[in-house]
């Protein structure tokens, strides 16, 4: 529990919650329908199941089974011009498009859209689509879609992972909504180390439809150094820190910032006095977080050494037969 002096506005959050799923189950709420299927990627918590990387892997999966897709997602971070819909520039900036969608273009090599409201970015995409008179089979990726039911979708994959069931609602904890939402999910995607015992938690009977996924940790990018100043802004960093030690890597010293941090010069400034007070000869950081460093920052960085980046890369088992009961879902 990350918060516990804020336990007492829990069932506030509950009740707010389970009257907005109530809304859209009575079918009350107004839905928008694209013409394309919504494939939603999503999970319980507000941060740090994994979507982006698994996005990704999905992604890289259609490609190979033939099937075309693009990515809508909401751009959270954006501080330009954030209400509007968007296709994500490959090399533009984070401030426009946000962290995670620009990673995704990149990574991708794909169409990604951004819309405060998905519905719009779906409506950008299918114009463009339209335009570019593309053919075959396409379906949209909703980049963490399950709490955003105002876009119809075809299929609901929720990632689930240990952290989520012991965890509480927000604002005390990160989940979003209870465990029992995981009833709304057409597939729950765990991690093959986790699996064994979150299995109980998702036997429901015949829906979901329950797979698994490996996550690897990589360096991507950059040199690694003897004695990196490490920092990252994400949901759970301290599993960003975990996963180096594992790797073999020994930090001088952590930075956690806030999760979807600005980078300006303040920041920078902190990490550049937090790399000097230990006698770092370097940088470590996330994907997430390297995209939004600009020319300018990566130069004040590498003053004191290299950046290294390192990144998740998710592996879905068995990952044509997954794809093969995907589209039976559609």
């Amino acid at each position: 529990m990350k918060r516990p002096w804020l336990l007492p506005l829990v069932p506030l959050w509950a009740a707010g919650a389970a009257w907005k799923n109530r809304a859209f189950d009575r079918g009350s709420a107004k839905v928008e329908r694209l013409e394309f299927p919504v494939i939603s990627v999503g999970s319980l918590s507000a941060g740090g199941a994994g979507k982006t990387p698994f996005v990704i892997a999905l992604g890289e999966a259609l490609r190979r089974a033939g099937i075309g897709f693009d990515v809508l997602s909401r751009g959270y971070g954006r501080t330009v011009d954030a209400q509007s819909a968007k296709r994500v520039v490959g090399t533009g900036a984070a401030e426009e498009f946000g962290d995670e969608p620009l990673m995704m273009a990149r990574r991708l090599g794909r169409r990604v859209y951004v819309a405060a409201e998905r519905a719009a970015a779906g409506r950008m995409a299918e114009r463009e689509h339209r335009a570019q008179r593309e053919t075959g089979p396409w379906v949209h990726l909703l980049d963490d879609g399950f709490q955003h039911r105002r876009l119809a979708r075809a299929v609901d994959i929720v990632l689930l992972t240990q952290a989520d069931v012991q965890d509480m609602l927000l604002p005390a904890g990160d989940l979003r909504e209870p465990l029992r939402s995981l009833r709304r999910a057409d597939v729950i995607v765990l991690r093959k180390d986790e699996a064994t015992a979150l299995r109980p938690v998702v036997d429901f009977g015949k829906k979901p439809l329950v797979w698994e996924m490996e996550r690897g940790f990589h360096f991507v990018e950059g040199a690694l150094v003897s004695s990196p100043l490490a920092f990252c802004g994400i949901a759970r960093p301290e599993a960003f820190l975990q996963s180096l030690r594992l790797s073999g890597v020994e930090p001088a010293s952590f930075v956690a910032l806030k999760d979807h941090q600005r980078y300006d010069d303040g920041v920078m400034q902190r990490l550049l006095q937090a790399a000097e007070h230990v006698k770092a000869n370097g940088f470590v950081t996330t994907a997430k977080d390297a995209v939004k460093l600009s020319p300018a920052m990566r130069a004040m960085l590498q003053r004191v050494g290299p950046i290294a980046v390192a990144d998740i890369e998710v592996t879905i088992c068995d990952e044509a037969r997954f794809i093969s009961a995907l589209m039976k879902l559609l």
